[in-house]
């Protein structure tokens, strides 16, 4: 398995640009890879169910999408569409996300998207900082890198 050129610190955005190029780009597509997965998921529950979940489809697709990320995080340090992109994410000193970190870092992502002004926010910072930090990536210490850079 490929590991980053870095081991107790993120690399430098000024003379490491590749493991920042497009990365808002590719969380974004990341993103719907995983909309789609989840909602798949989301559909065999709702058909398992005998079609019981129908009713409170939307709470059942809440709590496959923060299971789905908080263990894809945690295990990989990237969900699946995230992996399909080819980024990962990384706390501060370059470590994968545990377990703790995984399940703060989707609540974190889970309220922003509830507050309009905080996802806005967080897009604008995405854009905007050096390595590319959302919102709740600058709260919790995390940040999205690509994964075979330098490779």
């Amino acid at each position: 398995m490929y590991q980053p050129e870095f081991t107790h610190a993120l690399p430098d955005p000024e003379t490491q640009p590749e493991f920042y190029a497009d990365v808002a780009t590719k969380r974004l597509l990341a993103f719907v890879i995983d909309v789609l997965l989840i909602g798949v998921l989301t559909v065999i529950a709702i058909i398992f169910s005998l079609f019981l979940f129908t009713f409170i489809a939307a709470l059942v697709y809440a709590v496959i999408s923060f299971i789905y990320r908080t263990m894809s995080i945690a295990n990989r340090s990237a969900t699946p569409g995230m992996r399909i992109m080819a980024i990962e994410m990384r706390t501060l000193t370059g470590a994968r996300l545990s377990l703790p970190m995984a399940a703060a870092h989707t609540l974190g992502t889970t309220l922003s998207f509830a507050f309009f002004p905080a996802q806005i926010a967080s897009i604008v910072m995405m854009l905007a900082t050096a390595r590319g930090q959302g919102l709740t990536d600058q709260v919790i210490g995390t940040v999205v890198l690509n994964k075979r850079a330098g490779a």
